[in-house]
C-alpha cells in the first residue's frame, strides 16, 4: 500500500477544495499575478495520514502556500430559458475567470 499523502481542505472564492502538495487546482480568480506566491489561511481540515486536525470553523495556525501558474477563462456555459407556447426565449453565455494554483506546502503550527 502507498503511503498516505498529507492533504488539506481549503476555502477560497466561496468554494472548498481538497488539496495535497504538488496538486494544481483551478480556483476563482485571485488578485495575484502569474508567478506570485499566495498563502491561504482559510484551512478547514488538515490530515497527515496519522492525525486529522478539524477546524471550528478554521484550523488555527494552519495555512497553505501556493504559486499562481496560470490565469484564464473557463469553458462557456450556456444559460437558456424558455416558456412554452409564449414565444419567450433567452440565451446567454458565461465564461468564469479562474486562477490555476500549484500547491507548494501545507503548514500546520
Amino acid at each position: 500500500p502507498e503511503a498516505k499523502r498529507m492533504y488539506a481542505v481549503i476555502e477560497t472564492g466561496g468554494k472548498q477544495y481538497r488539496v495535497s502538495e504538488g496538486d494544481v487546482v483551478r480556483v476563482e480568480r485571485l488578485a495575484s499575478d502569474v508567478g506570485a506566491e499566495v498563502s491561504i489561511s482559510e484551512v478547514r481540515l488538515v490530515a497527515d495520514g496519522k492525525k486529522v486536525h478539524v477546524g471550528r470553523p478554521i484550523v488555527s495556525g494552519a495555512s497553505v502556500q501556493g504559486t499562481v501558474i496560470e490565469e484564464g477563462r473557463g469553458k462557456k456555459v450556456i444559460a437558456f430559458k424558455k416558456k412554452r407556447r409564449k414565444g419567450y426565449r433567452r440565451k446567454i453565455g458565461h465564461r468564469q475567470n479562474f486562477s490555476a494554483l500549484r500547491i507548494d506546502k501545507i503548514v500546520v503550527s
